[in-house]
């Protein structure tokens, strides 16, 4: 967590975890409170990309 920012603003992360197996987020969201967004975590991988190029 102490490297990963928002691709947008550069701001600090939140780290809420919806499920774990033990010590691996398997699902979850990054969430930067700067720009009010949020970063899907799915199978363990976040996914950083800025919201309009998500599909």
């Amino acid at each position: 967590m102490e490297i990963l920012a928002c691709p947008l603003c550069k701001g600090d992360l939140v780290l809420n975890v919806q499920s774990k197996e033990d010590a691996e987020i398997i699902t979850g969201t990054l969430y930067c409170k700067k720009c009010n967004e949020y970063y899907p975590i799915d199978e363990g991988i976040p996914n950083m990309l800025p919201p309009h190029l998500r599909e």
